[in-house]
């Protein structure tokens, strides 16, 4: 897999190697990449190397020539990263969110042309794959409708709120289905006290698909969800790691809908889109969720931190 013609393996930049960075560089290694870690820490350090990269230093600069980079650093330090690793020429890969101010995502959109992408693993997913393959078909006709539900239990992120950890999934997710991500409409909060705990937004332009996007950090339970509603059936994806997809065949509600099981196997999505940059950066086509598609990410989700702050505010 990574390979540049037939013999020469392909080095790649992992910047970063914290609790999400080790799986990164597990799958980079297991695609046949040579990594090379860039980490602030020596126990993150340390931990690189016991993974398996070839090499580990503190500083960017000190790792020499790479074929690509692949950023796993807190959201909070993704722009000043990534502006480090521009004048390189090299593609990049940054997760999600590109970056969590509108200022720097412009900044970085406008300068990487067809460099950089973003890691939105969702968007690799065999079932939501398997959901924009049947919608594309027509097999539910015009979509009206697009749910997701994200639940589970706090943030692991001390640098952004779980607003710019999770909504990104989502987005990412409508725009891989229906190929755009509708004005926001509306939000609405658990708690106006405490906005973080959980929300739901409403997307939705003057014509095509409304989105309904539930996110919250205090279930007790983990869900992850996404069903999709056409003029001419429904089809779910009830849980991240099934291997299938459910849908019903006929107008929606109505009694004697056909039903279908759609089996979609277990590959990782992160495995997925590893081993898609990989091909890229060998000279195959590129990833998805372009720096452009990115920035309409930070764009909405900004617009979204904005009304919350507005909830937020009118608390007693």
């Amino acid at each position: 897999m990574a390979k540049r013609g037939s013999s020469v393996t392909l080095r790649i930049g992992l910047i970063g190697c914290g609790r999400w960075g080790r799986l990164i560089l597990r799958d980079l290694t297991s695609a046949g990449a040579q990594v090379h870690v860039a980490a602030p820490t020596d126990a993150t350090l340390a931990q690189a190397l016991a993974l398996g990269a070839r090499t580990a230093e503190r500083d960017i600069l000190a790792l020499g020539p790479m074929d690509g980079y692949v950023v796993a650093t807190p959201t909070a330090t993704h722009a000043a990263v990534l502006e480090q690793l521009l004048p390189t020429g090299r593609p990049i890969f940054v997760e999600k969110p590109m970056t969590a101010d509108l200022a720097s995502a412009r900044r970085l959109a406008a300068a990487a042309g067809d460099r950089l992408f973003v890691m939105d693993k969702w968007r690799y997913h065999p079932g939501i794959e398997a959901m924009r393959a049947e919608i594309s078909a027509g097999a539910i006709g015009e979509v009206l409708a697009i749910r997701t539900q994200r639940w589970g239990w706090g943030n692991p992120h001390d640098d952004v709120s779980a607003l710019w950890i999770l909504a990104p999934h989502d987005l990412s997710i409508t725009q891989h289905l229906i190929g755009e991500i509708p004005p926001l409409r509306s939000t609405t909060v658990m708690h106006p006290a405490e906005p973080d705990l959980g929300f739901t937004v409403q997307l939705a332009g003057d014509r095509g698909p409304s989105v309904s996007m539930d996110i919250g950090i205090a279930s007790p339970g983990h869900q992850r969800r996404c069903l999709v509603v056409g003029r001419n059936g429904a089809i779910e994806l009830r849980d991240g790691y099934d291997d299938k997809v459910f849908a019903r065949i006929g107008p929606p509600g109505r009694t004697g809908a056909a039903e279908r099981v759609i089996e979609v196997g277990r590959k990782m999505p992160l495995q997925a889109e590893i081993e898609t940059f990989l091909s890229f950066v060998a000279g195959g086509p590129p990833p998805m969720s372009t720096a452009c598609e990115g920035l309409r990410v930070v764009e909405r989700i900004t617009e979204i931190e904005a009304t919350l702050a507005i909830d937020a505010r009118r608390a007693p």
